[in-house]
């Protein structure tokens, strides 16, 4: 049988699982080697074989009126986008399946709205809490240590039960409604009753006893609603965006796809920076036309609240439109299943994986990096534009400003994804925020010196120090949004179910509070050591090289084993493929068929060979 086909060959797994693909695959030969001639009426065959022609090729001794070997094998062809011989090709527009279509266009406008509220809330998250009366921007390391991490461990506390109980789709409602409504409720309830509800008069008396190094403590108690406002914001970025987001986009994208459309999402998604920092900066101007004695701010906020609302419900309705309307690809079959845990065994299962423990690193290192040069920078933020509204309109500008450098990035990153892969794309985030943060870290040391030179240039220190951070968080986060977020999600995509949706969470959620309360209590602990941050700056920047060492080399570690899992996952696949059942059957001269098992066809072939 070697002039034509083996059987054995196909009924046992050869050595070299590539080798079953190329040779079940009808573009590699197959079909002009079984289908060369008309095929053979076949009486008594069931409708599940296909008509099986003569072969051209026959081996000695071997009569077609004697036996001839009929075999089917079908290849699960769908899980390489490719079709099954005989049906007709998948519909494409410019080169893309139109089921893929179907997936990536809505996912891009639910990452597009998710980002046009996610830049309003951030920028307006830092105007309130800073810009308040009786607040500024000490208030920050305090927020994210002692209010905003003890939220986000609650909230994963929550999510990981809530994930055992709900469904995919119930859990998604659950999570975000309550966002949208406490944010509709901000701009329209709390806000304008801050005057009422907000302890000022306790505060003060406060303060007066315990003095002004306890400021940060007590603004929290003051300023509560607007603190309570900016860890929801914070929530939405790190739940929404990473957690219901991307692991909606994990679910329903194939890694072939992720590759090529991950990076593309920010495209349309930071076009919503540009249009978001404009909208902020719009409303922020409202005051100019407003009459005396009016709250201009009130009535910005008004407006901004009412677009996050209708974006948060644009995001719900595409949500359940993908639901219906996009199947979900196929998975390997052979992932094992994980039972279901409680709290504490998930947590222990993450710390007990290195891959997750990578993925942290990844995290944790960007907030405590970025963290560890923004708070710095917002106090000389504040120092310049100290009214509200001139500081939200700086922030839209700023906004306006990181959309075009990431829209930018965003068209630069398939490329380096093609040409240098994750492991390359994954060091270039922190590789950037080290170079940008010590020339930050320069310029405040060094900013009394080069008072005279910056004067020639129409600046002052101060200016020089806000655009110069401005640049610095610009730079970070286009990196972040086009690389950093991307290589993080991809690297979810093959493990399994299990230590996906909990990974997620206790990464997502836990993780990124921490790295951002991590650099708080680092600030905290020099400004109490060394008096200020201006005298622990040179330390900060130590600290800073640090940090990112550890994540590159989190990064490598993580891009040796993503490789390896990506290896594993394709093989089983070939395995799967290979070990499908291919019926051989078996034809005497009156036509009548004899099927057997792969003993049965083994057998009959060494009968077969020692007759000739």
């Amino acid at each position: 049988m070697e002039a034509v086909l083996q059987t054995r060959g196909l009924l046992s797994l050869p050595p070299h699982p590539t080798r079953v693909r190329s040779l079940l695959n009808p573009s590699q030969g197959l079909k002009q080697r079984l289908f060369a001639s008309k095929p053979l009426g076949l009486n008594g065959l069931s409708l599940s074989y296909k008509r099986v022609p003569s072969v051209v090729a026959k081996p000695n001794g071997l009569s077609p009126k004697e036996k001839s070997f009929i075999c089917k094998a079908e290849v699960a062809a769908e899980a390489d986008g490719q079709p099954l011989f005989g049906e007709t090709p998948t519909p494409k527009f410019l080169g893309i399946e139109l089921v893929t279509l179907k997936k990536i266009i809505p996912l891009g406008l639910m990452f597009f709205c998710i980002l046009f509220n996610y830049t309003i809330l951030r920028d307006t998250k830092d105007v309130l809490v800073v810009t308040a009366k009786g607040s500024s921007a000490e208030i920050i390391p305090f927020l994210k240590t002692w209010v905003n991490l003890p939220m986000a461990v609650g909230f994963m506390l929550l999510y990981t039960k809530l994930a055992n109980v709900l469904s995919k789709k119930a859990l998604f409602y659950t999570v975000i409604l309550p966002f949208i409504a406490f944010f509709g409720a901000f701009g329209f309830l709390l806000y304008p009753l801050s005057n009422h509800i907000h302890p000022e008069a306790v505060a003060d008396k406060l303060l007066a006893v315990l003095g002004p190094r306890f400021l940060g403590p007590l603004a929290i108690m003051r300023i509560w609603s607007f603190c309570l406002f900016y860890v929801m914001a914070e929530l939405w970025g790190s739940v929404v965006i990473s957690v219901l987001f991307w692991g909606f986009a994990n679910q329903i994208t194939t890694v072939e796809e992720a590759k090529r459309f991950y990076p593309l999402f920010g495209l349309g998604a930071n076009i919503a920076l540009i249009f978001s920092g404009r909208t902020v900066k719009y409303f922020s101007n409202l005051r100019q036309n407003l009459g005396p004695g009016v709250d201009g701010w009130a009535i910005s906020l008004k407006g901004m609240m009412s677009i996050v609302v209708l974006m948060g419900l644009a995001i719900c309705f595409l949500y359940w439109w993908v639901n219906k309307f996009v199947p979900l690809p196929t998975r390997s079959k052979k992932k094992k299943e994980k039972p279901k845990m409680g709290t504490m065994e998930s947590l222990k299962f993450l710390l007990s994986s290195k891959y997750i423990r990578d993925l942290a690193t990844l995290v944790v290192a960007y907030g405590i990096s970025i963290n560890l040069v923004e708070v710095t920078w917002k106090s000389k933020l504040k120092a310049q534009f100290p009214s509200p509204n001139e500081y939200s309109s700086f922030m839209g500008d700023f906004s306006t400003a990181t959309g075009i450098a990431t829209f930018t990035m965003m068209l630069l990153s398939q490329f380096i994804f093609d040409k240098y892969g994750w492991g390359v794309a994954a060091g270039i985030t922190p590789t950037v925020l080290l170079l940008s943060g010590v020339g930050f870290f320069s310029l405040i040391l060094f900013g009394g010196p080069l008072g005279p030179t910056l004067a020639k240039f129409g600046m002052t220190p101060l200016l020089a120090a806000v655009y110069v951070g401005a640049l610095q968080n610009i730079f970070s986060k286009s990196a972040k949004y086009s690389l950093f977020d991307p290589c993080k999600e991809m690297a979810y995509i093959p493990l399994d179910e299990d230590t996906k949706v909990k990974g997620k969470a206790a990464i997502d959620v836990v993780c990124n509070p921490l790295g951002k309360s991590g650099g708080a209590l680092i600030q905290q602990f020099m400004i109490l050591t060394f008096g200020s941050l201006a005298n622990s700056t040179p330390y900060l920047g130590g600290i800073l090289l640090v940090i990112v060492l550890a994540w590159l080399s989190a990064a490598k570690s993580l891009d040796t084993q993503f490789t390896e899992l990506r290896r594993e996952e394709e093989l089983e696949k070939e395995m799967e493929r290979a070990t499908v059942k291919i019926p051989v059957m078996s034809e005497s001269g009156n036509g009548s068929l004899a099927s057997g098992s792969a003993e049965t066809a083994e057998t009959s072939e060494t009968s077969t060979s020692s007759n000739i």
